[in-house]
């Protein structure tokens, strides 16, 4: 695998763009590349209204899913380059899981790294794990995986990756009303510009009847209700079953018993609709 160095973050509106423009893509063959961020400094500013938006305690503690945040750049850029083999625009965030080794802090000063691989066939179409790692001083401090299906002609017999356990059950821990704008929300300081989320119009051209929440953000709001378990070293595995349609109400769930921890998030008003289960270990 080569290694390319980049000066600065990609700047998503543009990598989105040319996606938007780009013809559909197919082929089998990943990018045998890795694209690389050295020494990036931590905006405070930026950290403050992260944590606000996602329930987080505004303070100079990264959020376990911030780093995400900052090598989602690198992320879209590989996967919106001519050589990458599923298109960027519509492509569903599935599963994810991320490992923090010790807390960050906006002290620290990080090195990125993101590659893919598992380019794999799926029953609803074809699936790939993007890979973020996070360096501080020459230690790995931050691991990243995120699983993204690109909807179409699926092989019915494909396997569909981990299962997730089965979501809490009883009364809710938690009820959170999401507004109509909580994509465009989410955006603006994430950055992430996929149309799936940003209106009921741009959604509807991806063929969803509405926007739908970032998995990102209700897996950060589910991380963040946690409290103290979600902080430190530890490990986290988020499931993404059913998309939230904006504007929302969900339920948290949890089971504080269970071994490991598992949350979910649910419909308020059907319950059956699971939208996100989570694991913590």
């Amino acid at each position: 695998m080569t290694f390319e160095t980049l000066s600065h973050a990609p700047k998503l509106s543009r990598v989105f763009a040319r996606a938007a423009l780009s013809r559909s893509r197919t082929g089998d063959t990943l990018p045998d590349r890795a694209l690389r961020l050295a020494d990036q400094a931590i905006d405070r500013d930026h950290v403050a209204s992260y944590q606000r938006l996602c329930g987080w305690d505004v303070n100079d503690v990264l959020p376990h899913t911030y780093p995400h945040v900052l090598g989602f750049p690198l992320q879209a850029a590989l996967m919106g380059s001519p050589d990458f083999p599923l298109p960027l625009m519509g492509l569903v965030h599935v599963e994810n899981v991320i490992t923090v080794q010790r807390p960050l802090t906006a002290d620290d000063r990080l090195g990125l790294t993101v590659h893919a691989e598992r380019l794999a066939a799926h029953p609803k179409g074809r699936t790939v794990d993007l890979v973020t790692e996070v360096d501080v001083d020459g230690e790995r401090v931050w691991e990243g995986r995120s699983t993204y299906l690109a909807r179409g002609s699926g092989d019915p017999a494909a396997e569909r990756g981990s299962q997730p356990p089965g979501i809490p059950t009883g009364f809710a821990t938690a009820q959170w009303r999401l507004p109509a704008d909580l994509g465009r929300r989410y955006a603006a300081v994430s950055g992430d510009v996929n149309p799936i989320h940003l209106s009921a119009l741009t959604a509807r051209a991806m063929g969803f009847p509405s926007a739908i929440a970032h998995g990102m953000w209700t897996y950060a709001r589910t991380l963040s209700a946690l409290g103290r378990a979600a902080q430190g070293p530890v490990t986290s595995h988020v499931w993404f079953r059913k998309p939230v349609l904006l504007p929302a109400a969900v339920d948290l769930v949890v089971d504080p018993e269970a071994t490991p921890l598992v949350a979910g998030l649910r419909s308020t008003r059907t319950p059956e609709i699971e939208h996100l289960v989570l694991t913590l270990s």
